[in-house]
């Protein structure tokens, strides 16, 4: 005798399928669509970073203006020279920061952003002494005294100077920071160590 079969057990497995082909569809498309937007999201705005060109732009004729009309403005000199930073325009930051510094010698985060530009204009002499002169001016200036001790390294090849400002650095903030997240202090033992040669 032939045993009849359930349309109970023949229909359920189907039901079962559809069931879990719905949500494995549902699970997949939500998650592309989280990782499409998270894709999406990270990437640059080339919309915004066009704005941001443009407003600088503006800013930047502005403050030219502003200049030119009242020379002996110091603070229009340094923002004018900090618009020109942001944009890599060295020699024109370098004008900028200068003609500042003529008005206020005195002012070390603009010796420090000044020897900056030099450095990156490929002039690191003219860098160390920007940076010795805002360590001139304020002692404690920690990025005067960190970025020295890069172009020594990097720039000039004096490891032992380079070593020897980041520990007067270390001497003022123990925990001082590079930009990389690597404090100093460590920095210092790698390159005693001699791990970079």
């Amino acid at each position: 005798m032939k045993k009849k079969e359930s349309v109970y057990s023949k229909t359920m497995p189907r039901q079962k399928a559809l069931i879990l082909a719905a949500i494995m569809f549902f699970i997949g498309f939500f998650t592309g669509s989280a990782v499409a937007i998270y894709k999406t999201s990270s990437l640059p705005n080339v919309s915004q970073k066009q704005s941001n060109v443009e407003d600088l732009s503006i800013k930047s004729e502005s403050l030219e203006k502003e200049v030119k009309k009242n020379p002996d403005n110091a603070s229009a000199w340094i923002q004018l020279g900090h618009i020109y930073f942001d944009t890599d325009r060295y020699q024109q930051a370098i004008d900028a920061y200068e003609k500042a510094l003529e008005l206020n010698p005195n002012n070390a985060d603009v010796l420090t952003d000044l020897g900056v530009m030099y450095r990156r204009s490929g002039q690191p002499g003219e860098a160390i002494k920007k940076f010795d002169m805002a360590v001139a001016v304020n002692p404690k200036h920690e990025t005067a005294r960190f970025n020295k001790g890069i172009v020594l390294m990097h720039d000039l090849g004096d490891r032992e100077g380079a070593i020897q400002a980041w520990e007067v650095l270390l001497e003022i903030n123990p925990v001082a920071m590079a930009s990389n997240n690597q404090t100093v202090d460590q920095m210092v033992k790698h390159y005693k160590e001699g791990h970079d040669r």
